[in-house]
C-alpha cells in the first residue's frame, strides 16, 4: 500500500479516500469515538456518510457491530480482517491529513 503522507485531499481517487474513510471511521470506533454523532462531531461527516461508511466496512471485512441499546449503546470492532491495525495506527495523521479531516 503506498504511503498516504505525500498525499493531498484533492489528488488522492474517489476509491483511495473511501477507502481511507473507511480506515479512519474503524480506527474512531476502536477508540470509542463508536456511535454516529461522535464520529459527526470528530470529523464533521454528514450523518448519512457516517451512517453508510459504517455500513461499508463489512465490505473489508471488518467486522463491526452495534453494542447495547440504541440510547446507550455503540458500535465496536469485533474482527479487523486483513486490516494491519499497527499500521492503521502509524499512519492514522496522514490517513486523516489526506481526507482533509482535522479529527
Amino acid at each position: 500500500m503506498s504511503n498516504p503522507k505525500d498525499l493531498l485531499p484533492e489528488t488522492i481517487s474517489k476509491t483511495k479516500s473511501s477507502f481511507y474513510r473507511r480506515l479512519l471511521v474503524a480506527f474512531l470506533i476502536d477508540e470509542k469515538v463508536n456511535t454516529v454523532p461522535s464520529i459527526m462531531a470528530h470529523t464533521q461527516m454528514p450523518r448519512r456518510t457516517a451512517q453508510d461508511t459504517i455500513t461499508a466496512l463489512n465490505e473489508l471485512d471488518i467486522v463491526c457491530e452495534f453494542i447495547g441499546a440504541k440510547k446507550d449503546g455503540g458500535y465496536e470492532i469485533q474482527d479487523w480482517g486483513a486490516i494491519n491495525k499497527k499500521w492503521l495506527r502509524d499512519n492514522i495523521q496522514s490517513i486523516k491529513d489526506a481526507l482533509g479531516y482535522e479529527c
